[in-house]
């Protein structure tokens, strides 16, 4: 069931069955209010992988918006007896917010990807955004001194922050130093920026909207995906079964 808040429970796991707009909006309002505001969707891969790594779990539990991204989620969680009213795609909601932040003036902080490819992105999102502040980048292999980058991105006045690193491993890194980046909105945003610097594409929308992405990707990269999603698929649909008829 879904509470007076959008809140839902799913597979133990809390999250906010809102949709595009909404989840907009609120970030909006959090932002002007100056609430801090850490973000993540949640995908099929993603609940498994949870399972599995307490790190990533207590990572996930601890932010403030937990999207449904994965259409696998929405489709379980209606198996389950609980309608979700929208998918909200990290990717499309990068979008959304960065329009967001142009019109209100909100500078953002972009981290993440190869140089090459973050600087292609960043590119990109000035032509297509021409109202907004980019106060600051960083490529995402910074792991021998994180705190500095960490620096750089609380003194560059950044409002928002997007971070584009794989998975777990983004997660932990805003979970971990939350407390000290000196924004007030911050996301993961996974592979988003190879999107938006053309070196990867979207799935069409007919495979979006059917929940084909997964297999549009598997298509692209055969090789390094495909145990990936033979593994979590088969997990997730085990999980699922298990909590219609044994209820844990």
């Amino acid at each position: 069931m879904i509470d007076g808040d959008g809140v839902i429970e799913f597979m133990g796991i809390k999250m906010h069955a809102w949709t595009m707009s909404k989840t907009v909006a609120e970030i909006r309002t959090r932002i002007s209010y100056g609430l801090f505001t850490q973000h993540v969707v949640v995908n099929v891969a993603k609940i498994v992988n949870m399972g599995r790594d307490s790190k990533l779990l207590n990572s996930v539990e601890s932010c403030d918006i937990i999207n449904i991204d994965g259409m696998g989620v929405v489709w379980g969680a209606s198996f389950l007896g609980c309608n979700i009213p929208e998918r909200v795609a990290g990717v499309d909601l990068f979008h959304n917010l960065l329009e967001m932040a142009g019109a209100e003036k909100y500078p953002v902080y972009l981290l993440g990807a190869k140089q090459d490819v973050l600087e292609k992105a960043v590119e990109n999102i000035e032509k297509k955004f021409p109202q907004l502040e980019i106060a600051g980048y960083h490529h995402g292999y910074f792991w021998d001194d994180e705190q500095k980058v960490v620096e750089d991105i609380s003194r560059s006045g950044a409002r928002l922050l997007f971070v584009a690193i794989s998975s777990p491993k983004k997660e932990n890194f805003i979970s971990h130093w939350r407390e000290k980046l000196g924004v007030d909105f911050v996301m993961g945003v996974g592979g988003t920026f190879d999107v938006v610097a053309g070196k990867s594409k979207r799935a069409p929308v007919f495979m979006q909207k059917a929940g084909l992405e997964w297999f549009y990707r598997l298509l692209q990269e055969p090789r390094r995906m495909w145990k990936r999603y033979l593994f979590t698929n088969s997990v997730f649909a085990v999980k699922l079964l298990r909590f219609k008829f044994l209820g844990f």
